[in-house]
């Protein structure tokens, strides 16, 4: 018999209904079945007018992973921004018409955004470009404020209005006001991070100068490499510094601010810096994070395979391939191989043409999404025993159709494993793991969970092995543990989450 209790959320489900059980794998906040992180910035200065246009497109590009839903560009030719942006991938919106039309310039920041269900309109694409009269700003941001409720609560009172839902423009506004009360941007941006509370991995350019920085706690990662021809990019990932042809040349550290200028090296502020206690988003090692990347000297591709070594560990499982869901769940299956002795084969092809992101407005669209996206190979799965392993699981959607998909296939057994925890809680630091009553794993036991998405057996990543995939303890685990690492007035965030959701339809 299946357990009646979820041993971590402490809820009672009664097991005779595993198709509702309080929580119903078919409906939900999202369009789609998986985490999402909500962007990738970068940023460029050089020491003489160049194509930055087509520069940061290239760095946009590699970062398209991280947000799909729109991007855009700033560029700074001595003082006069030039802007563009839209909804789309980074090659929708900037075409060889738009790119040709930029000048020529000496700095520019650019971003690729992912945005909640309701928030998809222009107006809420980066970079968040403000006019004041000691001059302009350009804004691009990655992460969410635990704060952002208090902060706009108290820019309104001042007279503040907001046109989008966006953190970006409270931290816009707040760099503002400082800047008219100060002799300098850094200044202003010092004032502005001493506010701000939750995840703030952003780019700031003036007309003289771009300024990098991280929040004290590093939950977004943020780092930055050298031109071949002279000059510096900042990137979310080392993957997009590779993608410009930019020599790695570190990590910007959690509470640190970098002054870049045209000429000169970069300038470190380290006053914020080991402030708090860092908690680098382990996500981003699971899931978000290119494989290449090298987010705080840790290897991702390394890390993924960690994770399958230790789930085969934990969850062994007697089978005759190991398989992974593409694209992230393909190094953890590397890892479960390797370590079990289990063979690994291409069990799954990814339809390269359909984004990580793949938005379907309707149910019946949605239920077709996995086939178009996903593709059984069945000379791999037809009478085999099968271990699949993927990333998370949210509602149980996606793994019970991937799932059908090789039942469908011929698949005699099949063995899940995921290489994460299960979601117990809502993140407010930038990724849209949603509230609890979302979450499958708040209402149903393992057990319940592999029955509900048709698997003979189902296995997740221990909790207290996550440390292992980095070699420290520094990392942020709220969305597993609830521990969250900044003080969260719930009710307010989730206010804050809800209306990201459904608000601006």
């Amino acid at each position: 018999m299946l357990d009646n209790i979820h041993e971590e959320c402490g809820r009672t489900v009664p097991a005779a209904d595993l198709t509702t059980g309080g929580f119903t794998v078919e409906s939900g906040a999202f369009s789609h079945d998986k985490p999402h992180e909500e962007c990738g910035v970068f940023g460029v200065v050089t020491n003489q007018p160049e194509d930055l246009a087509h520069l940061t497109y290239c760095g946009l590009f590699a970062l398209q992973h991280r947000g799909q839903e729109g991007c855009g560009i700033s560029l700074n030719d001595d003082g006069v921004f030039t802007t563009h942006k839209d909804l789309g991938l980074v090659s929708q919106v900037f075409t060889p018409e738009v790119i040709g039309a930029f000048p020529k310039g000496c700095m520019a920041v650019g971003h690729t955004r992912y945005g909640t269900t309701g928030g998809n309109q222009r107006r809420n694409c980066q970079p968040m470009e403000v006019n004041h009269q000691k001059g302009k700003m350009a804004l691009v941001h990655n992460g969410n404020l635990s704060n952002a409720a208090a902060l706009r609560s108290a820019l309104e009172q001042r007279g503040a209005i907001f046109h989008t839902t966006s953190d970006t423009e409270i931290i816009a506004y707040i760099i503002t006001q400082a800047r008219l009360q100060t002799d300098s941007i850094e200044d202003a941006v010092r004032i502005a991070v001493s506010q701000l509370e939750g995840a703030f991995s952003m780019i700031v350019m003036s007309a003289q100068k771009l300024i990098a920085v991280r929040d004290p706690h590093g939950f977004r990662p943020l780092c930055i490499g050298t031109l071949p021809g002279g000059g510096y990019a900042v990137a979310s990932e080392s993957c997009a510094l590779a993608a410009v042809g930019a020599e790695f040349l570190r990590d910007i550290e959690p509470g640190e601010m970098l002054m870049l200028t045209q000429n000169g090296a970069p300038v470190s502020d380290r006053r914020f810096v080991g402030t708090a206690p860092r908690r680098s988003c382990i996500f981003e090692y699971i899931y978000f994070a290119r494989p290449d990347s090298v987010p705080d000297g840790v290897s991702v591709h390394a890390a993924r395979k960690k994770a399958g070594a230790i789930l085969a560990q934990a969850h062994p499982a007697d089978a005759d391939f190991v398989i992974g869901v593409p694209d992230s769940g393909l190094d953890a299956a590397l890892g479960f191989a390797e370590q079990s002795g289990i063979p690994y084969g291409i069990g799954l092809i990814k339809n390269k043409y359909i984004g990580r992101t793949f938005i379907a407005p309707t149910q019946t669209e949605r239920t077709n999404a996995v086939s178009l996206k996903l593709s059984a190979i069945r000379e791999t799965v037809a009478g085999k025993r099968i271990v699949l392993i993927d990333d998370s699981i949210v509602r149980g959607t996606t793994s019970r159709r991937i799932v059908s998909l090789l039942r469908a296939a011929g698949a005699k057994e099949i063995h899940m494993r995921i290489s994460a925890p299960p979601f117990l809680h809502p993140c407010y630091y930038g990724t849209d793991i949603d509230s609890e009553e979302n979450l499958i794993a708040c209402h149903h036991s393992v057990p319940e969970i592999a029955q509900i998405i048709g698997a003979d057996s189902l296995g997740f990543l221990p909790t207290a092995a996550l440390p292992e995939l980095v070699g420290h303890s520094g990392i942020c685990t709220a969305c597993f543990t609830g521990d969250y690492p900044t003080p969260v007035d719930t009710a307010e965030c989730r206010d804050r989450f809800e209306k990201k959701l459904h608000s601006e339809k």
